[in-house]
């Protein structure tokens, strides 16, 4: 990690408890290209007392923390570096939990047992403003706003239809680029929607603006 401070390329500090897992991480990160691990942690209170040191562009954070959980820990550093981007990394796929971890400020959740390219993948897509979910995650998400958010969807802050498009599929994790084929539109017309969204919804980010748009 020492050596890759000052390298260009995507940093990225890991918060995981399990020593194996951690040094996993680690390895992973230190072998893929134009990523690099700046830090890592086994805890939240030790993440939350030096993450500032290493400025890292995404947080790989494990859920399930001893003392101080995941969510609160990405709570609290969301507030201190509101352009960090936090992935959560779990053995759970519960949806609670899911809600809780966005809510918070994550903005990705993948399983732990997420093939090496599906974790690099997933930090690529985060840093270059996606919101990676496994499949399954994002199905489940879409399932449990699925009753309120039917009637709730068309009037929603006074969205246009094709931008009731768009966060819909930002709440399946479609990356600007699968939004753009799929509705035939360029992906800066794509950023231009999201902008207006945020305007209308009143939020910061695609997270934000799912969360409220479902009614949650």
């Amino acid at each position: 990690m020492s050596n890759s401070d000052h390298q260009a390329g995507i940093r990225v500090a890991v918060v995981e408890d399990d020593d194996r897992l951690r040094a996993g991480f680690i390895s992973r990160l230190e072998r893929a290209s134009g990523i690099h691990c700046v830090a890592a942690f086994a805890n939240a209170e030790q993440a939350l007392a030096q993450l500032a040191d290493s400025a890292p562009d995404v947080v790989l954070m494990d859920i399930n923390l001893p003392g101080k959980s995941g969510i609160d820990c990405v709570r609290e550093l969301k507030a201190r570096h509101p352009t960090t981007q936090f992935l959560m990394l779990t053995v759970y796929e519960d949806v609670d939990l899911i809600f809780r971890s966005l809510q918070a400020g994550a903005t990705g959740y993948l399983l732990k047992r997420s093939v090496p390219e599906e974790l690099l993948g997933a930090i690529r897509d985060l840093h270059a403003g996606g919101a990676p979910m496994t499949s399954l995650i994002a199905r489940k998400v879409v399932e449990s706003f699925a009753p309120k958010a039917r009637p709730a969807a068309p009037d929603v802050a006074g969205l246009t239809p094709r931008e009731r498009e768009i966060v819909e599929a930002l709440a399946l994790g479609c990356q600007y680029k699968e939004i753009a084929d799929r509705l035939g539109i360029g992906i800066s017309t794509v950023r231009t929607h999201l902008q207006h969204i945020y305007e209308k919804l009143r939020v910061g980010n695609r997270t934000e603006a799912v969360v409220k748009f479902l009614g949650r």
